[in-house]
């Protein structure tokens, strides 16, 4: 009953973990801001290294169940590093260390404890890493609460600031009462299956009697609901606004980006690999969740004032058109899953690019609490190439020439969705399209509007590394977004 474990393929989050306790370590001994910055970000890089020599290889997993307990086939793993995990965590760790780079400034000038920021930051991505690695409901809860805990205290690290403990306390809630949701579909569904491993779930669904029928649906739907919070999905999202108006600005990014991408990599492993003899039962309320999320998000995010909160509603409308394609249940749910993991990567990289600009422009002399959209005026005329980067973020997340990417990944969900017979949700995409498009122009259109110059609003040299990063990721993949939709169609 001896397990072997293959280190090899758990390199990526063992490194983190090694640094993450490194780093505790070493702020307890006093050692420098930067050092502690500049080691995060280098554990970050080293673990982003080992996912690319895993990815040269052949597909690794670890944590399999004993061949003597095996009932046919292959033996039932716990944590596996195939493409579609390496490509994931590749997302979350080149996300993360944009991160560490807007981090620097804000812990200085927030006063956050910076041993134990990164040390809170590094176990998330630790978490996010072995999310989209489980393929076993047990390590999928585990690395759920292990990305989910560190960010509470992330989000209330400012213990001086109201605000942050208020976002902190609602974020708890929300992710508490989730988790118990989610735990409680988890045990009707091992209830009616006998089994934890998706590889066992799956065929366990399909010849399930009739009577455990209503026990296995309701585990399922309540299941996904676990993963309508971390996604922020409707009728879950309404943490969000307030958690990213009141946390750290580059935890907000985090949470959006992350967080998010580690969400939707679990919420299409759980439904590809272990429910799709119930694709009857979730592939109407994803579609539901889908078109109910995009609408509200586009119709709120109308109404905001301020650059975090329009982020905010913006980021649940994302969503939104991240799920659609998984609305199609089992009819081509593999280019469905692809369409999602597209639209998750191009998403990634232009809305840290517009966070990071948001973050630079919050560090000027004189900035507010919180930026209002009118604040961004006379931006183009004080800091040229910090406005055209921000609009063509803007225009990218919009899905307008010369953005491209984001175009491609408007592209790609419709298809998607129009191939797999959901055709009113397409509709519903395009009316939700059009509206998006107003108040990201809107906002464009401020930067250049004439009025007094927004003051200055040259960022720091790593948050203008990080502009500078996000920036030449989104201009390579508007010009070849080829490059993206390649890599997904192998790993998918």
């Amino acid at each position: 009953m001896i397990q072997g474990i293959d280190y090899a393929a758990i390199a990526p989050p063992l490194i983190l973990a090694v640094a993450a306790i490194g780093l505790l370590l070493a702020d307890a001994f006093d050692a420098p801001r930067r050092v502690l910055g500049l080691a995060s970000g280098g554990a970050l890089a080293v673990a982003l290294a080992a996912v690319g020599a895993l990815a040269a290889g052949d597909r690794r997993a670890t944590f399999c169940l004993p061949d003597g307990l095996r009932s046919g086939g292959p033996r039932s793993c716990s944590y596996v590093a195939d493409d579609f995990t390496l490509l994931f965590q590749g997302i979350v760790l080149a996300a993360a260390a944009v991160v560490v780079l807007l981090s620097l400034q804000e812990i200085t000038d927030s006063k956050i404890p910076v041993g134990e920021y990164h040390f809170l930051l590094l176990s998330a991505v630790i978490g996010a890493l072995a999310l989209v690695a489980a393929r076993d409901l047990i390590l999928l809860v585990v690395a759920l609460e292990t990305l989910s805990l560190p960010v509470f205290a992330l989000v209330g690290l400012r213990r001086y600031d109201g605000n942050a403990s208020e976002a902190a306390l609602k974020l708890f809630l929300v992710s508490v009462v989730s988790a118990a949701v989610m735990l409680f579909g988890i045990s009707m569904v091992y209830g009616a299956t006998g089994a934890m491993h998706l590889d066992r779930i799956a065929p366990a669904l399909e010849d399930l009697p009739a009577d455990l029928d209503p026990v296995a649906a309701v585990g399922v739907v309540l299941v996904l609901a676990g993963f309508g919070f971390k996604v922020a999905a409707v009728p879950f999202h309404f943490w969000a606004p307030d958690v990213y108006q009141g946390a750290p600005l580059p935890v907000a990014a985090f949470l959006s980006v992350v967080s998010k991408a580690a969400g939707f990599a679990g919420l299409a492993i759980v439904l590809a690999l272990g429910f799709p003899a119930y694709a009857h039962v979730w592939g109407p309320l994803v579609a539901v969740l889908a078109a109910i999320t995009m609408t509200l998000g586009n119709l709120l995010a109308l109404r905001q004032r301020t650059a975090i909160r329009l982020l905010a509603w913006s980021s649940v409308a994302q969503s939104g058109y991240m799920l659609a394609p998984l609305s199609v249940g089992t009819h081509r749910l593999p280019e469905a899953v692809a369409a999602t993991t597209a639209y998750v990567a191009l998403y990634a990289v232009m809305n840290l690019g517009a966070f990071a600009v948001v973050i630079g422009f919050h560090r000027r002399p004189g900035a507010r609490a919180y930026d209002t959209l009118d604040d961004f005026r006379g931006l183009a005329r004080s800091s040229p190439a910090v406005a055209a980067a921000l609009a063509f973020f803007l225009i990218c997340l919009a899905g307008l020439p010369p953005g491209v990417m984001g175009l491609f990944a408007k592209v790609v969900v419709f298809r998607a969705t129009v191939a797999g017979d959901v055709t009113w949700l397409a509709v519903v995409m395009a009316v939700n399209t059009v509206i998006g498009l107003y108040y990201y122009l809107v906002w464009a259109a401020r930067l250049f509007a004439p009025g007094p110059a927004a003051g200055d609003a040259a960022p720091g040299l790593p948050v203008r590394a990080a502009i500078a990063a996000t920036a030449a990721g989104a201009l390579v993949l508007s010009v070849a977004p080829q490059i993206v939709l390649q890599t997904v169609a192998q790993a998918t």
